[in-house]
């Protein structure tokens, strides 16, 4: 993009904003004054994810002072997260002026970025922030803070080793480490993973994908595509499909109408960021399974982007049932009777929360407590899958399901979209992503300050830097008559 803006301001360049952050930092205090007492070969905290959630969640524990602190990703640099990846919508949702991940610094927000290189008015032309750009962003974010995500690196296992965590990693990085605290920074996935629904088990995998796969498209052209669901991934992914010259794409739905209001939207408060978390269990339930319930429609340019092509269709009520091979093709049968042939089937069915699905636990998933172990919704309220959402303490830790089967695991921290049903959509969505990193970082650094009370007792006692030397003051005597006596002052 070009610019004629010549206000002082903007479009001035990275270095001068920069610049700015670092002096804004500086007279912050940021980092804050490293306090943890170090333990040999151990982490204070390791983070799993080095995208946005991972890094916000970093430079929130630098800024408390926590600076023993590892960030794995199993991802190649610069393609942390899904924007690379799998997402594949033109633009994001969110409005471009969130400060997303900036952690309250006006000079690490998207806008600052962007009107440092391109001026106000490209920055007041713009709509919505595009997607490849957002990650551009993100790796700038990561550059300027010097975050030190090791790439590469796969955790495969944890356990609990004492009263620490013992991690298996593997990639550029085959080790055994331990550490105090475990972040899962891991996104929309971090808890679960692709829905996988059981009416696709027979048919062979060449014949489908999920919307989070690596999707080859241009072997899609000249193909029927059919896409099952119609929330953002399925279109995204219909779009794409009809860019690279498929024959024709029909989006198959189970409801009956097209969702077209996005209920969140019309609550999303810094009141509702800060009391969720508070309210009792039925109004949590009552406010997630509402939104689960009404679903999310997909984005307007997303929708738009798909319907524009002649040869792309929307079909509701065909709730899918099963889905045959037939020679080389994927039959799509219907609860209605009716069945659709396609030579290709994209699942757009989204994430599933479901720790068991994360093998990273092993045996011990089954040990943490869910909603379902916990509540019990009035009818009319029930939702399957959000009854297999984590039940975490206020810290963002799980708990364990049966007292004493796997009290580690309130050493381990679910900052990702396995917490909305618990606390809110504060760690895995721009909006309220700087919130969920400062509690987090005030309930890590609450809990190892606690662990290591008595080393910070002794502290107290030998700490012996004195702030007077002895030299400012002259002692002297009271003079008598100046003295108070009983009954009468001199």
């Amino acid at each position: 993009m070009q610019t004629t803006d010549s206000s002082p301001i903007d479009a001035q360049g990275l270095p001068v904003l920069e610049a700015r952050l670092r002096e804004d930092l500086e007279f912050l205090c940021v980092p804050g004054k490293d306090w943890v007492p170090h333990q040999d070969g151990v982490s204070d905290v390791v983070i799993i994810g080095g995208g946005m959630c991972g890094m916000v969640a970093w430079l929130a524990l630098k800024t408390a002072g926590i600076h023993n602190v590892r960030v794995l990703d199993r991802a190649e640099p610069g393609r942390e997260g899904p924007w690379l990846n799998y997402a594949r919508m033109e633009t994001l949702r969110s409005p471009k002026v969130l400060t997303g991940p900036a952690y309250g610094h006006g000079a690490l927000t998207f806008q600052a970025w962007f009107r440092a290189q391109f001026g106000t008015k490209d920055w007041d032309a713009l709509d919505k922030i595009p997607r490849p750009m957002w990650m551009d962003y993100l790796r700038w974010y990561r550059q300027v803070l010097d975050i030190p995500v090791e790439n590469g690196v796969s955790v495969d296992k944890v356990d609990p080793e004492d009263d620490l965590i013992r991690l298996s990693v593997s990639g550029a990085k085959t080790e055994t480490t331990l550490t105090r605290k475990l972040i899962f920074a891991t996104g929309r996935d971090g808890t679960g993973g692709p829905n996988i629904p059981g009416f696709i088990k027979d048919l062979p995998r060449h014949l489908w994908a999920h919307s989070a796969d690596a999707i080859d498209f241009d072997a899609l052209k000249g193909k029927r595509v059919a896409v099952i669901g119609v929330g953002a991934s399925a279109v995204d992914n219909a779009a794409e499909a009809l860019e690279h010259g498929a024959a024709e794409v029909r989006h198959l739905v189970r409801r009956k109408e097209m969702p077209t209001i996005n209920k969140m939207m019309g609550i999303g408060s810094f009141g509702f960021t800060a009391g969720y978390a508070a309210l009792p269990d039925e109004w949590r339930w009552r406010f997630m399974q509402y939104s689960f319930a009404t679903q999310t429609p997909p984005p307007h340019g997303s929708t738009k982007r798909v319907s524009r092509h002649p040869n792309a269709y929307f079909h509701f009520g065909k709730a899918t049932t099963r889905i045959e091979q037939r020679g080389n093709c994927a039959v799509v049968h219907f609860a209605d009777g009716t069945a659709y042939e396609a030579d290709f089937v994209i699942l757009g069915t989204g994430f599933v929360i479901d720790p068991m699905a994360r093998t990273e636990f092993g045996e011990t998933a089954d040990d943490i407590l869910l909603w379902q172990d916990v509540y019990t919704p009035p009818e009319g309220e029930e939702s399957g899958d959000l009854g297999r959402f984590p039940y975490l303490n206020e810290d963002f830790t799980f708990r364990e399901k049966h007292p004493g089967t796997a009290p580690w695991l309130n050493k381990v921290y679910c900052f990702n979209y396995g917490a909305s049903a618990s606390l809110g959509k504060i760690s895995g969505d721009i909006p309220g992503i700087s919130e969920g990193a400062a509690w987090l970082s005030r309930a890590v650094a609450a809990t190892l300050y606690a662990e290591d009370v008595t080393t910070h007792w002794q502290a107290m006692q030998d700490y012996d830097t004195p702030e007077l030397k002895g030299d400012e003051w002259e002692p002297t005597e009271l003079e008598v008559g100046a003295q108070t006596r009983e009954g009468q002052i001199a």
